[in-house]
């Protein structure tokens, strides 16, 4: 798969997607944007992939946005209050909340701006121990927190945290995003990409594919419930499907034999019918 700015790489279930603009630190572009977005529709089409990885080439995971490539979609200040130009770091982040595939993000090195907006929509985070700058910077470059991180990042780590990071713009390290929740876990640099290509190759060689689809979707979708009620009605629907489909016998009986799971229903065809239970939404201003 032939790509200008990034790579893509699908072998044992798993798609990796790397960042790859290493002498620019991975700086986000909007031809970066395009590709990624692209590879994650190809990732999302095709039934082979299980999880999808993401992955910065070089010593960075992604230092933002690349100023002089327009990165920041800099307009003149007569067009301040006319036409509203949608944020490339939002497009990422919404492909990504509506996949049904889980994604896992392996920070290598520094994650800064959108650099770490990006990883947000991202099921999974793990960085490297020895990385030294994450942050989201934006009060600092006298603009505002963008990939859609003002919704994300408050459920992740809290209001109160939130509030900090973003007010203050301040750069942190990986050890603080972990003891924050923001990561999962840090690991020494040269486990990384073992450690999570290990946890795709766990989801990928022993779960349901519908399974992860649509519990993905439950835990994104129920943030914005208003009860536990909304919960209850999905999940016992899910429940209900999964019920009489082959991945739950095949489930069963491979745990009662003692053996690995062979699940056969694939996204591409076997989604229930209340799927996707939520409205798309457009993007008018």
């Amino acid at each position: 798969m032939k790509f200008e700015q990034i790579l893509y790489e699908a072998q044992n279930r798993i798609a990796l997607i790397t960042l790859n603009r290493p002498d620019q630190l991975n700086a986000w572009t909007m031809t970066m944007k395009d590709e990624f977005i692209r590879a994650l529709g190809i990732a999302e089409a095709d039934d082979n992939v299980r999880v999808v990885v993401v992955t910065g080439a070089g010593r960075a995971f992604c230092a933002g946005a690349d100023l002089s490539s327009g990165g920041f979609n800099v307009r003149p200040k007569g067009n301040a209050n006319k036409e509203v130009h949608r944020d490339t770091a939002g497009q990422a982040t919404l492909t990504m909340y509506d996949m049904k595939k889980p994604i896992i993000a392996a920070i290598n090195g520094p994650a800064v701006g959108v650099g770490i907006t990006m990883s947000l929509a991202m099921d999974i985070r793990i960085a490297a121990d020895n990385v030294s700058k994450m942050g989201f910077v934006f009060n600092r470059r006298g603009i505002v927190p963008e990939g859609c991180s003002t919704y994300f990042l408050p459920r992740i780590v809290g209001i109160s945290l939130a509030s900090e990071l973003v007010l203050t713009g301040r750069i942190f390290s990986s050890k603080e995003a972990l003891e924050m929740g923001l990561v999962s876990r840090i690991v020494p640099p040269e486990k990384l990409m073992e450690t999570v290509m290990g946890l795709a190759g766990d989801i990928a060689e022993n779960t349901s594919a519908i399974s992860a689809a649509l519990a993905r979707q439950m835990l994104w979708k129920g943030l914005g419930d208003d009860h536990p009620m909304a919960a209850h009605i999905r999940e016992s629907q899910g429940l209900q499907y999964m019920f009489t489909g082959n991945d739950c016998l095949e489930g069963v009986m491979s745990f009662l034999e003692k053996r690995p799971a062979r699940f056969s229903m694939k996204p591409s065809t076997d989604m229930p019918d209340f799927y996707p239970w939520w409205e798309e939404r457009d993007f008018k201003v």
